[in-house]
């Protein structure tokens, strides 16, 4: 029997997943547009590979990976690109990012795809296929996939999967794994491989019976020796990467630690899948699970093409008309949509439909009493009340002294604080700030290094001048002596007799006017020859080459045949 550990903390909210479990899950319809944004995953924007107007197949690259740490994004149907452009975007600051609205044609041609046999190919092969089939974390982290399958310096003993599913109203998980366990162990098997990982920890919470049991299930049916699956408690929020890893294996990963260095490395139990689709059948990350649930008819997961706008997703599960609002992922961490137009995303694990009656408007906040309950159910053991009097009055690096950036924003503090502080926010707000401030830095060091190089250029280029002028004037001044010296030489030669020849005399002349040009020529080099490079030097040679050659011939032509 494993040994299951406990994290500091964690809270126990109403779950409120039961309505969305009931159903198996359905495929959503196709949508009248798709709004796919380019910036889907950690790292760098992908690069729009395509035009408006132009046809595109389902499966098709609309954008290139750009950097080691990016992503492709595809096309998840076929149809007709109508814009690349700015619209508004699943984010906190609600701010628009670069999308490719795609028109459906009802098609839904694919591209010419295959999978292929990973036990075959290299490991670096595996990894690139991963790239190109835009696989990154869906369970809300999307970083790149390909990249964190390669671990290089550190060894990795434990692979976790994480199927915790912690957060209330999500079940995406839980039913992926009800009906797909096979391809989730099967995908989590190319992982491990890539890891070389000794075994495979499968984490999920006790209130998930089916799932566990299906789970069990297929590490039976297909011999998965290294896995074992393993049901922890029902505690938010167990699925947080740390807080799992330390459930399940006992290690606590540090402050400013990744994982990794400790030999640990989590993926998410629909990242596994996905990485099983890409390799086995070529399948780029066109779809994935999202539940639809809160202030909706029928709750349930549906699998939804990426870029299909909220809206009509929400309506496929019959929104009622006092919906006021959306939320992407659960109530605690999730994130208020700016519009329902917002395209589903990779990391779209969720939809809630919101009303006042489902949500009511949080009450005003009142003053801290300082009742520590923050601090009882912080996961990451800080002081959560002490971060909020740093945040509200701008003492930034008091914040960071208090390890503001562990902070998972999580939402247990804000939870329990019976002042109803909105604390996650007075932390965004404070990590948002000194992240600006930490970039404004940056750009005065580099605008500072740029202005630095270039008065060392100015002067460099001053004293190479400087130093040409001297050598010219030096070169002139030696002339202007060979020429006195030469001239004095003629007049102490030339003969005083008044009866001497004046060819003579002027013969003379000449010689010493020719010794003063052949005494300046010597001593001035072209401007254009100062510094030639070794590609200059060899077109010069091929140049004078080409000159002997024509002269010789032109030498042999005028010479006199016989006949």
């Amino acid at each position: 029997m494993k040994a299951i550990f406990r994290f500091h903390g964690g809270i126990h909210p109403p779950t409120h997943k039961a309505a969305s479990t009931r159903t198996p899950i359905t495929p959503a319809a196709l949508p009248s547009k798709l709004v796919i944004p380019l910036h889907q995953h950690v790292g760098i924007r992908a690069k729009a590979v395509v035009q408006v107007g132009e046809r595109v197949l389902k499966g098709q690259v609309i954008g290139r990976p750009e950097g080691r740490l990016s992503s492709t994004v595809h096309a998840s149907t076929s149809g007709t690109v109508s814009a690349i452009d700015m619209q508004l975007v699943a984010h906190h600051s609600g701010l628009p990012d670069l999308c490719v609205t795609l028109i459906p044609d009802g098609k839904d041609e694919w591209i010419e795809h295959g999978g292929v046999d990973y036990k075959q190919i290299s490991h670096t092969e595996v990894r690139h296929l991963l790239r190109q089939a835009g696989v990154v974390g869906l369970g809300g982290a999307v970083f790149p996939s390909d990249v964190k399958a390669y671990s290089n310096k550190h060894k990795i003993k434990t692979m976790v999967l994480n199927g915790a599913e912690c957060e209330p109203y999500i079940t995406c998980d839980d039913m992926l794994m009800r009906e797909r366990a096979h391809d989730i162990l099967r995908g989590a098997e190319v992982l491990r491989e890539l890891l070389y990982a000794e075994e495979v920890l499968v984490g999920i919470e006790d209130n998930k019976p089916e799932a566990i049991a299906a789970m069990r299930q297929a590490v039976i049916d297909d011999q998965h020796e290294h896995m074992r699956v393993i049901s922890v408690p029902t505690v938010y929020p167990s699925g947080g990467a740390k807080q799992l890893i330390r459930i399940l294996t006992g290690i606590e990963v540090a402050a400013g630690v990744r994982s990794p260095e400790m030999g640990v490395q989590c993926f998410n139990v629909a990242t596994a899948y996905s990485a099983w689709r890409a390799i086995r059948h070529g399948e780029p990350l066109l779809s994935r699970i999202v539940t639809v649930t809160g202030n909706v008819d029928d709750a349930r997961n549906f699998e939804v093409l990426l870029g299909t706008p909220v809206d009509e997703l929400v309506t496929q599960a019959g929104r009622r008309p006092d919906t006021d609002r959306h939320i992407m992922g659960g109530p605690m961490m999730g994130v208020q949509l700016p519009a329902a137009t917002v395209g589903v995303a990779k990391a779209t694990n969720c939809i809630i439909a919101s009303s006042p009656a489902l949500f009511p408007p949080p009450q005003p906040a009142l003053p801290c009493i300082r009742c520590t309950r923050c601090a009882e159910v912080c996961p990451a053991e800080l002081q959560p009340q002490d971060l909020y009097w740093f945040a509200k009055s701008n003492n930034f690096g008091k914040a960071q002294e208090f390890h503001l950036f562990d902070c998972i924003e999580c939402g247990a503090c804000a939870y329990v604080c019976p002042s109803h502080i909105p604390l996650v926010s007075y932390y965004r707000y404070a990590k948002s700030e000194i992240w600006e401030r930490e970039q404004e830095s940056q750009a005065a060091e580099l605008a500072r290094e740029r202005h630095e190089y270039r008065q060392y250029r100015i002067e460099r280029e001053k004293q190479e001048k400087a130093e040409k002028l001297a050598q010219k004037e030096k070169a002139a001044a030696a002339a202007k002596a060979a020429a006195a010296a030469a001239a004095e030489k003629a007049r102490l030669d030339t003969p005083s007799d008044p009866d001497a020849d004046p060819d003579d005399t002027m013969q003379l002349r000449i010689e010493a006017a020719l010794a003063r040009a052949k005494e300046q020529a010597a001593t001035t080099q072209p401007k254009n020859t100062d510094t030639l490079t070794p590609q200059q030097q060899a077109e010069i040679n091929e140049i004078d080459a080409r000159r002997a050659r024509i002269h010789a011939s032109a030498h042999h032509d005028a010479e006199p045949k016989n006949e």
